[in-house]
């Protein structure tokens, strides 16, 4: 028996290396593209003279795949494995960018909305195979630290979202002739967006990973066991996961999608210092999941989840009722309390599921959707009281988040006969 086991682990161990660093590229993708979409709420209030409320939309529009493409994707990955599932995503994200180029030539906001919501398609696919492929690529307890160190690097993408915005994207109107002229700033950036991925897609097709088409290769169970037969939707702490995804990415697309505009409106006049302070939150949440990564080799997952919600409450307290560069420094802050609650939430959420992992995961993460709904919520209620007051809203998610870690992600898997 020993002697059965030991080779097969010396063998594998370093064919994870490459899977590992691939998939960790692949998360730097989709967090900057998805920081990209928030980033783009001021370019779209300018170009439609909108309010913050309907500006949001575009947030909604993003998220609104993720509720409606979750669990078809967790499905194509049972039929086509993960590697397939991450080369098909990419190559819709590039249909996606594509649609930018008429969406600026229409000046069309529902044809923004459209592209927006193709390449999000792309990037659920994505996220759907990537997060529990990097969960299994090794032992299941050290699952959140590794998954915490890839989604480092998809902080590192969303940072550097606000700076390619400032730099190419953002304008001031009035140095513009029309708003044709800044609608098509989208058109360069989004080409060069499509060219990437594309390469990339063909790049992840030629490249061998761990053929591993269900989780069932990793975490075994007979025909006859009882896990198999039960609903994914009995798991409370695999639903409650999907809760604590909906507030943690609501919330933190929401801060994103506002801070420039809330910036400016604390003093900060220049577009090319607001852009640095946003991109400097996104920082925070790489350094976060770095410093992470390291911490859970000490703290419990779960205990630091909930210190970390009432760092965020704390922060946007003070936040709320303070004002220039406290005001901004308490929510740009809120980025290392935002760090490692994504990670940690869904590798608590498919915590002990076995064979059922690949559903759970794409139950949780139909819990993207709260970056559809937060942010519009958030946005129409700083039209009615303004951006600092509409932080009760974001206080409650980190509450929430606060709760799942003290007490809603133990699993409660008894079944039954």
């Amino acid at each position: 028996m020993a002697t059965r086991s030991t080779p097969p682990a010396a063998a594998s161990a370093p064919s994870y290396i490459v899977p590992f660093i691939t998939v960790t590229i692949l998360f730097g993708i989709f967090g900057f593209l998805t920081n990209l979409n928030s980033n783009l709420m001021p370019h779209l209030k300018s170009i439609f003279d909108l309010s913050y409320g309907p500006a949001m939309l575009a947030t909604a529009a993003w998220f609104l795949a993720y509720l409606i493409f979750s669990v078809p994707s967790a499905k194509l990955i049972e039929a086509v494995g993960y590697k397939r599932t991450m080369v098909i995503s990419l190559f819709i994200m590039v249909v996606g960018a594509l649609l930018f180029l008429p969406a600026a030539n229409l000046i069309s906001f529902p044809f923004f909305l459209t592209a927006i919501f193709v390449l999000a398609i792309g990037v659920c696919a994505l996220q759907t195979s990537a997060n529990p492929y990097v969960s299994i690529l090794g032992p299941e307890h050290s699952a959140p630290a590794r998954l915490t160190l890839s989604q480092a690097f998809n902080s590192l993408g969303a940072a550097a979202a606000p700076l390619v915005v400032g730099r190419f994207i953002l304008t001031d109107p009035s140095k513009i002739a029309s708003k044709a002229s800044i609608a098509h700033t989208v058109q360069g950036p989004y080409i060069a967006i499509a060219a990437a991925l594309f390469v990339l897609g063909f790049a992840v097709m030629l490249m061998h990973l761990p053929a591993v088409t269900s989780t069932r290769a990793f975490r075994p169970a007979s025909d006859g066991d009882a896990l198999l037969g039960r609903s994914i939707w009995t798991y409370s702490h695999t639903v409650l996961g999907m809760g604590g995804i909906f507030f943690y990415v609501g919330i933190e697309i929401a801060l994103a999608a506002i801070a420039i505009s809330y910036f400016r409106t604390q003093g900060i006049t220049s577009i090319e210092t607001a852009t640095s302070l946003a991109s400097l939150y996104f920082i925070f949440i790489m350094i976060g999941r770095f410093l992470g990564s390291v911490l859970m080799t000490w703290v419990r997952a779960e205990k630091l989840l909930a210190i970390l919600g009432f760092l965020g409450v704390a922060l946007l307290l003070v936040s709320m009722f303070s004002h220039g560069t406290v005001a901004v420094w308490s929510l740009v802050l809120c980025g290392l309390a935002n760090s490692v609650m994504y990670p940690n939430i869904f590798a608590l959420g498919i915590a002990e599921l076995g064979p059922l992992t690949s559903k759970g995961s794409g139950v949780i993460t139909m819990g993207n959707v709260g970056g559809a709904v937060i942010p519009l919520l958030f946005g129409l209620l700083a039209d009615k009281v303004g951006i600092q007051y509409a932080f009760v809203l974001p206080i409650i998610g980190y509450l929430y988040v606060a709760y799942y870690g003290l007490s809603g992600s133990k699993p409660r898997r008894t079944v039954k006969a």
